[in-house]
């Protein structure tokens, strides 16, 4: 039998072993949920082992990408950068949009006060700039990747005048921490499987019916955005059909997102998907990382849903200006969330401030967003980690259509 398993896994992709353990541990939590909270043990390793190796990862990667690269040889970070801001923005203007045309509310009595958010966007950009000046080994221990891509940039710069051995060394152990993690990935149908079971069997669909309304409108603003928005940015740069490059991103990318709910956990899984690609090493190799960290249209799309959803519950009336302001602020802090689950939510009260919202009524609003948290951080990791292999296929495919080179089909 055992055999047999194996057979088939060597024969059957990994997006439909991916959807085999979905359905697996869903029907398992629906049968028997004593058994699928104690399968939820797989889906909680195999969490561990991706956020254990993915720091370690982004290092070696980074510094031997930056040693490496030869000087005069370009690379598309810029483009990619501009794309990431682009993104970003325009998810939280296509939020904004649609919760003034469908306005949803909270019911904040329902909701747990929660702790800890900070009040100005100064302390999200003074706390992004802690993080790129962490202590490394600290850096890699938290999973801070603000500061492990800074000291990889800063690492690989200085052994740019080293030997060609180092070099050599470097490359090499880029590519065996790569062999690990692809050992990882094969192991992503057990873990979704756990996941679901484990998720389904503890929290089921019960407490998501209080918040139908809210969750479609969040759930509707990141299809828009994954299906409208960023297939027109990603035409407008390779001036060809777009949704074979979409989809491939959803298919191979959003779905392991979905159930990981970390863009972090999720940097090896991207990594993987440009290699196949074959897009530009020097360039994947520091944008999805940095991507991780800083491309976050999913979070945008919460952080201007759920502020607009407090501001409609307590009548407050929203001008024009005020609604591009609030675009704005969305963009900014969503840079600054972190790449982990429900790292979005804690960044609301921000945003709420800009109606004089109390911080006792905005830490509820965040508190109700935990609780829609099974669908819409799983929907909000999704796109935002998608996004980031998309964007970067996008810009290298982009920079191959305008050196006249052949665009390869995905």
């Amino acid at each position: 039998m055992f055999k047999n398993l194996i057979d088939w896994m060597a024969r059957t992709s990994l997006v439909a072993q991916i959807a085999t353990g979905l359905a697996a541990g869903g029907l398992l939590a629906w049968l028997w949920p004593e058994g699928a909270a104690q399968a939820g043990l797989l889906g909680t390793l195999f969490i561990a082992a991706l956020k254990a190796v993915a720091p370690v990862l982004v290092l070696l990667l980074v510094l031997s990408a930056t040693c490496n690269h030869k000087p005069g040889r370009s690379t598309q970070l810029k483009p990619v950068l501009m794309l990431y801001l682009v993104g970003t923005f325009s998810a939280a203007v296509i939020a904004v949009l649609a919760s003034m045309l469908f306005p949803s509310r909270i019911e904040f009595s329902n909701a747990s006060a929660m702790q800890g958010a900070p009040s100005r966007i100064s302390e999200v950009l003074l706390s992004v700039l802690q993080s790129a000046f962490d202590n490394p080994v600290h850096a890699l221990e938290s999973g801070n990747y603000i500061g492990i891509l800074v000291w990889a940039v800063a690492l690989g710069l200085a052994l740019r005048h080293a030997s060609e051995a180092t070099h050599a060394v470097m490359h090499d152990l880029g590519q065996a921490i790569t062999r690990v993690i692809q050992g990882v990935i094969r192991l992503a149908p057990l873990g979704i499987f756990g996941l679901v079971a484990g998720t389904f069997s503890e929290s089921g669909l019960d407490k998501l019916r209080d918040y139908a309304h809210l969750l479609a409108v969040l759930l509707g603003c990141m299809l828009i955005v994954a299906l409208v928005v960023n297939p027109l940015i990603v035409w407008t740069q390779t001036r060809r059909n777009p949704y074979p490059l979409v989809l491939t991103c959803l298919r191979e990318s959003a779905v392991t997102a979905f159930f990981t709910r970390s863009s972090a956990a999720n940097i090896p899984v991207n990594l993987a998907l440009a290699k196949r690609l074959n897009l530009d090493e020097d360039t994947y190799s520091i944008s999805i990382p940095l991507g991780a960290t800083i491309n976050m249209a999913g979070a945008a799309i919460t952080i201007s849903v759920l502020t607009l959803a407090a501001a409609h519950t307590l009548n407050i009336a929203v001008d024009l200006p005020t609604a591009i302001l609030l675009c704005v602020v969305s963009a900014i802090c969503a840079c600054g969330a972190s790449g982990v689950a429900g790292g979005s939510l804690l960044l609301i009260p921000l945003a709420c401030s800009l109606f004089n919202i109390p911080h006792d009524l905005a830490m509820q609003v965040v508190g109700a967003g935990f609780v829609i948290g099974v669908l819409q951080d799983s929907a909000e990791t999704a796109l935002n980690s998608s996004t980031d292999v998309l964007f970067t296929a996008a810009a290298c495919r982009a920079a191959q259509r305008r050196a006249g080179e052949d665009v390869p089909a995905v």
